[in-house]
């Protein structure tokens, strides 16, 4: 008999948790979210085919406006300015992820006084945040405070004294 309950119940396992462990289902969708329509095998091609011309004009060296229109757009917008406005947009201060990239390629020595910088930005700002929060948080204590002694002072007047 026993034998028989422990062969049911490593079936189950295998049949069932086992799937769920190596292939785990997707939660459902939020009832907010709409499903989109399957697409048509038209659609399918139309997709396939522009996403290898895309795919394939990447590895051109000069790619032009068509794959990049957001640089197109600036380029557009940077014609309309005089040349000396152009050099100053082109001049700019390099990025913090800029910054990590190069003290990486300097090694460790040059890596580790960058990202304590990083982080002590970071925990600065931290800390700014944290204390901004704190004194909000007491200053709406105070006033739930006030309202509370606002509202017992009347009632104290109120109550009539006993005559002794």
């Amino acid at each position: 008999m026993k034998l028989k309950v422990v062969w049911r119940k490593v079936c189950d396992y295998i049949r069932y948790d086992l799937k769920e462990i190596a292939f785990p289902s997707s939660l459902p969708d939020p009832p907010h979210i709409k499903k989109r329509r399957k697409l048509t095998w038209q659609e399918r091609y139309y997709v396939l085919k522009e996403a290898s011309r895309l795919y394939a004009a990447s590895w051109v060296r000069d790619i032009g406006p068509e794959l990049r229109p957001n640089d197109y757009k600036k380029d557009e917008e940077t014609e309309d300015k005089p040349v000396g406005a152009r050099s100053t947009t082109k001049e700019k201060e390099p990025s913090t992820l800029e910054d990590l990239a190069v003290a990486a390629r300097g090694g460790m020595e040059t890596l580790r006084p960058a990202l304590q910088q990083v982080y002590m930005t970071r925990a600065s700002a931290y800390r700014d945040a944290l204390k901004s929060f704190i004194e909000g948080y007491q200053e709406g204590i105070q006033q739930i405070m006030e309202k509370k002694e606002d509202s017992n002072s009347p009632q104290k007047d109120k109550t009539p004294a006993k005559p002794t």
